[in-house]
């Protein structure tokens, strides 16, 4: 929300998703819970990438650019709705 001049100012989950999606971006967030919740309830909505809190911010990033990487389709576009993004257990 940063470009949107919203940053830092407590925007609801929902308006998120809803600014996403108008601008046909993704959401990346640590906040799994309500995101998913947010999944569930709307049918078409911005790719919502939820990971787990890691302090190792380089794998993290490694393991998002993975995940997208793998969820890309041909025509260069994200076709899962909800991207889950886990810690490694190692």
């Amino acid at each position: 929300m940063l470009e949107a001049g919203n940053a830092e100012q407590a925007v609801p989950n929902d308006e998120v998703l809803n600014f996403a999606t108008a601008q046909d971006r993704a959401v990346l967030t640590i906040n799994r819970k309500h995101f998913v919740a947010l999944h569930r309830l709307k049918l078409r909505h911005a790719e919502i990438i939820v990971c787990t809190l890691d302090v190792d911010f380089a794998g993290q990033a490694q393991r998002i650019h993975d995940a997208i990487s793998q969820s890309l389709s041909e025509d260069e576009t994200l076709r899962v709705q909800l991207l889950r993004v886990n810690r490694s257990q190692v």
